[in-house]
């Protein structure tokens, strides 16, 4: 868990943060969950969906999302939390508790997607939210970069399988690693390419 924050004194208008996952498709690491509380006295230029962003681009956002939230957070949940919660359940959970962790509690959440996740406050569920809302973009950068992050980190341990390539999605190249090397403690038992080269 990772969190941080500026001090300041709340005022009368609604604290909102927006939440979103990255990782829900890979077969191996974590899925990871931001939360993000935006200052609208510090504006950032350039928010969007993650996935719409150079690599450059989300990590010098990343770094200025840090510095000028009212409040972030990053959540992970591990493959054995995938497989035991199922990967929406584990996504869910993720958002709600990165909600928990923000230093400052929002009084409304925004999340991307269709489902709203279990937080104590008012939320809601917004198609397409990355790309049309500040702190749902924000969130999605915070949650991307730190699983990128994680996966460069993890094809330190295990070159052979490419995780700096494809960070665990099911490329050719990672289905075919999967089957010459073996499964990893960090690969999700309960995906299908996965369990199918444990029965094999």
């Amino acid at each position: 868990m990772q969190q941080g924050g500026l001090d300041f004194f709340a005022d009368e208008a609604q604290l909102v943060a927006g939440v979103d996952e990255a990782g829900r498709g890979p077969l191996a690491g974590p899925v990871v969950c931001g939360a993000v509380i935006l200052d609208p006295n510090q504006p950032i230029e350039g928010l969007n969906d993650s996935k719409k962003l150079s690599e450059k681009k989300r990590e010098a956002l990343f770094d200025e999302i840090k510095a000028k939230a009212k409040a972030w957070a990053i959540d992970e949940k591990s493959p054995a939390d995938i497989d035991r919660l199922n990967i929406l359940q584990a996504s869910l959970q993720g958002m709600a508790d990165a909600v928990a962790a923000l230093p400052v509690q929002p009084d409304h959440v925004r999340a991307d997607g269709n489902k709203c996740p279990p937080v104590p406050m008012t939320v809601e569920a917004i198609i397409g939210g990355d790309a049309s809302d500040p702190a749902i973009a924000a969130a999605s950068i915070l949650a991307k970069v730190h699983r990128d992050r994680l996966l460069v980190a993890l094809h330190q341990q295990h070159p052979q399988y490419g995780f700096d390539k494809h960070k665990g999605y099911p490329t050719k190249q990672h289905i075919q690693a999967i089957q010459e090397h073996g499964v990893l403690d960090c690969h999700r038992r309960s995906y299908a390419p996965v369990r199918r080269a444990l029965e094999a």
